[in-house]
């Protein structure tokens, strides 16, 4: 669509990841700005979501010391030693997988923290503040997994 001279954009993106650990923090901050760059995007958002039930989204800040403790505060939370009944296969009667591992606890994480975020581009970036980076939770790995990016702003000619 072109108006007044702007050019406005939408584009989606699937970005794959590979997590090495049950739980885990994808820093993705670099991968998503560069789709905002070379998508042109000036002015308007990165809408970032997962496409699994046991990972989440979030910003927070890229400090190993931190990011352990954010660890240990979902195993406080929801440890996998709990029992779940979603990991009982006799007694679920949906999404049933041959084979398929205990991972309710990953479940009731991933409700805590969410499925998406947005965020803002200005001048051609991605609007985080100095210690924000974005993440991929990783919360029943290690797995591959896949997070669906749509960036959508105008751009000056």
């Amino acid at each position: 669509m072109e108006t007044f001279g702007i050019r406005s954009t939408l584009r989606h993106s699937t970005l794959r990841l590979e997590s090495e650990q049950p739980t885990q923090f994808l820093d993705m901050t670099n991968e998503v700005a560069s789709l905002v760059q070379s998508a042109g995007i000036h002015t308007g958002f990165a809408h970032v979501q997962s496409l699994h039930t046991t990972t989440a989204i979030v910003v927070n800040e890229h400090e190993p010391l931190l990011l352990a403790d954010m660890t240990l505060l979902l195993d406080r939370i929801a440890p996998q030693r709990l029992t779940y009944l979603h990991d009982d296969v006799t007694l679920r009667t949906v999404n049933c997988m041959p084979g398929e591992r205990p991972n309710g606890h990953s479940h009731c994480r991933a409700l805590l923290l969410g499925q998406s975020v947005c965020l803002n581009v200005a001048g051609g970036r991605l609007q985080l503040g100095r210690w924000q980076r974005l993440f991929l939770v990783e919360l029943d790995g290690p797995r591959s997994r896949e997070v669906s990016v749509l960036l959508a702003g105008d751009g000056a000619r």
